[in-house]
């Protein structure tokens, strides 16, 4: 089987590597977006019976933000970052 493992349980490969760069912006946006709501939510209103409800509103709208911006500002960060490295 091609793929990798991440934690004991093998990944099988399934998208061209033309599509890299596509899905690790997927992937981090909604990885991000994520975390950062969950978080933010907790901090700003607190954990009780209606915790998911508003995570959830606050998800569905920072999710494709997230997206647009990794698509926006993530070539240009790659630039810059290869600008700064050697």
């Amino acid at each position: 089987m091609s793929g990798f493992a991440i934690f004991n349980i093998e990944i099988k490969k399934v998208f061209p590597k033309k599509y890299s760069n596509f899905l690790f912006i997927l992937v981090m946006g909604f990885s991000m977006s994520l975390i950062m709501t969950l978080i933010i939510t907790y901090i700003n209103t607190g954990m009780d019976s209606g915790y998911l409800n508003r995570f959830l509103k606050a998800w569905v709208v920072g999710l494709p933000i997230a997206i647009a911006a990794a698509f926006i500002v993530g070539p240009a960060a790659k630039k810059f970052v290869d600008k700064i490295t050697k």
